[in-house]
């Protein structure tokens, strides 16, 4: 019997954003999605939506910045059971950004920033890593942005850990790849046009539009395309904007 293809999604919020757009797009490839996040009334939001369209998938609450909680993750979600194979796809999404004086900018802050953008990854991606390669196969894609090749005034934080995780991204790459894992990492040029930014920013998804912001399902099909890849052409990196940013 054919066993039901899986795939892990670490940082899922609300149910209009880019974590919410990769489950949704890959529960309809037909994958159980493991819904990782941290606001479990938003899980259960996300895993609701799928499941109404006929997907599969299931919450789970993850601090990804907190070692335990990363590896129980990953023990659940590589416990093949009769009808569900081991993951063969994993994705980092979480990260948080906020424009900072850098003067004003304390230790402990700047700290957090690092653990969740960069950090997490790395516990992510070690975890991903001792799983997968004694399997021999799998994808795992970690969500950049533009501070992760430049950074820019009132963003020192966000840019250090962005270019950390693009450096864990590089490595992972090259020491993986030839296990049979494919690496890559995304950079996400311009703003997302989900509900965070809806909510935070109003005037600026009307002043740009809609094609002056990103679409969270038009990224969840580039990250699929990217896992789709054969061999013997993978791509480690990709950027992505939309046509009416500037770059």
């Amino acid at each position: 019997m054919n066993k039901k293809p899986s795939a892990i999604v670490v940082g899922v919020g609300a149910e209009q954003g880019l974590g919410a757009a990769l489950c949704r797009k890959f529960a309809a490839e037909q994958y159980h999605v493991f819904v990782g996040g941290r606001t479990a009334a938003k899980l259960r939001q996300v895993v609701g939506s799928i499941k109404a369209t006929g997907g599969s998938a299931e919450p789970v609450e993850v601090d990804a910045a907190r070692e335990e909680s990363v590896i129980s993750l990953f023990d659940r979600a590589f416990t093949e059971t009769d009808h569900l194979a081991a993951p063969d796809l994993v994705v980092f999404n979480a990260g948080n950004n906020q424009r900072l004086d850098f003067r004003e900018l304390s230790a402990e802050l700047f700290e957090d920033f690092w653990r969740v953008g960069c950090f997490a990854g790395f516990l992510i991606g070690r975890e991903a890593a001792r799983r997968l390669v004694p399997l021999g196969r799998g994808t795992v894609l970690f969500t950049g942005a533009s501070g992760s090749i430049r950074g820019k005034p009132g963003y020192a934080h966000f840019a250090a850990a962005k270019a950390g995780l693009r450096m864990i991204s590089q490595s992972m790459a090259r020491e993986f790849g030839p296990f049979g894992i494919h690496v890559a990492h995304a950079v996400i040029d311009g703003g997302i046009n989900g509900d965070r930014l809806r909510t935070l920013q109003p005037a600026r998804v009307a002043e740009k539009g809609e094609t002056g912001l990103l679409g969270p399902d038009a990224i969840a099909e580039a990250y699929w395309c990217v896992h789709r890849q054969p061999a013997t052409a993978w791509t480690q990196e990709i950027d992505l904007r939309p046509s009416g940013e500037s770059f």
